[in-house]
């Protein structure tokens, strides 16, 4: 199968009637709320490929996976838990978002608990990857490497419903990657799957589901990786 068709460009009307029909989740002023949000800061964003809009091919089918599996384990998911996943990426260090919110004067993450509640909004945060200038090092490599440890502290520690955003979030962006050869973020994604996410799924929640799609994306970031140097 093409690793290119594993992600599916999914429009907004499309998006919500999964969530009412296969999800069988209520669309209430929480995911309502989110995707407004999602839309106001995800708006016209493309993705590394410079033609696939982020919130068809990214917000929207993260969340469908989260949903999806929730319900492969009879695990019962709420509208807060939908509003979480719409909302996993719109506290990134993204210039969007400060201008959006400058003009709240309480910030953009006081903004979202007061709008969502603390629980989503500390989420947002928590899953959060921080500017490279917070951290410490004599240069971006290894101040990379402080931010991915920290954050893997973090994952570690994170509740059942942080884990299965994150590993979806992760799960797609993996998967995009392959349409774009040669990008940066193919060695660093490969790198990171060694080291710490394939391993997470098998730590306490176990995602057996998870573990065997986290090996499939790694290995063909591999064999993608290993073409270029053959052809090289």
């Amino acid at each position: 199968m093409d690793s290119r068709l594993d992600i599916p460009r999914v429009d907004k009307r499309e998006f919500l009637d999964f969530l009412q029909d296969e999800g069988k989740v209520r669309l209430d002023d929480y995911v309502e709320g989110a995707v407004e949000v999602a839309e106001e800061v995800h708006s016209d964003l493309m993705r590394e490929d410079g033609t696939s809009p982020f919130l068809e091919t990214h917000t929207w089918p993260v969340t469908m996976d989260v949903v999806r599996h929730y319900r492969s384990v009879n695990r019962n998911i709420t509208s807060v838990e939908i509003a979480t996943a719409i909302l996993h990426d719109v506290m990134e260090d993204d210039e969007r978002i400060l201008n959006l919110y400058e003009s709240k004067s309480y910030g953009f993450e006081a903004y979202l608990a007061y709008r969502f509640g603390s629980r989503i909004g500390n989420i947002a945060s928590e899953l959060m990857i921080k500017p490279l200038e917070n951290y410490a090092g004599a240069n971006d490599i290894e101040r990379q490497l402080e931010r991915f440890l920290e954050y893997c502290d973090i994952l570690r520690d994170a509740e059942y419903d942080v884990k299965v955003i994150k590993l979806a979030d992760r799960l797609n962006n993996m998967s995009f990657i392959q349409r774009v050869p040669g990008h940066d973020k193919i060695r660093r994604y490969m790198r990171e799957a060694e080291d710490f996410y394939i391993a997470y799924t098998m730590l306490p929640p176990k995602m057996p589901h998870f573990y065997q799609r986290m090996r499939t994306a790694y290995e063909r970031l591999r064999t993608l990786s290993t073409q270029k140097l053959v052809a090289a």
